[in-house]
């Protein structure tokens, strides 16, 4: 069996050759969160209770995408997430915390690819 062509660092560019894109440098850790500013999900609140919550928007919804964009269009998507309709970061700017920030009313069923989108606009 053919070798793999070794790849830059994705962090350092240092060459690496066994296959992995990142150096013993730069290597995740096993048990380690690969994005330590941003904490666990539980450190962002996307623990247990949020669990709860997203199933029961997700049955709300009835599993079919409310974003604006399929609304607008006439576009029935089957939804696999949940979304914030006012995101936790304007939220906490608006009003000082996050108190209310995960009532029903903030929350909506949403297709991967309009979440996807939907973030990338609100950056």
């Amino acid at each position: 069996m053919a070798k793999q062509a070794p790849r830059p660092c994705t962090s350092c560019g240092v060459l690496v050759h066994d296959g992995t894109g990142r150096c013993d440098k730069h290597k995740v850790r096993e048990g380690s969160f690969s994005d330590a500013r941003r904490g666990t999900r539980h450190q962002r609140g996307y623990g247990t209770q949020w669990d709860k919550i997203r199933k029961r928007i997700l049955a709300r919804d009835h599993g079919l995408c409310t974003c604006e964009v399929c609304q607008a269009m006439g576009r029935v998507r089957i939804a696999t997430e949940v979304d914030h309709r006012i995101s936790k970061a304007e939220w906490k700017r608006r009003h000082g915390s996050l108190d209310g920030c995960d009532a029903e009313s903030n929350l909506g069923a949403i297709n991967v690819d309009c979440h996807r989108a939907k973030t990338a606009r609100e950056r």
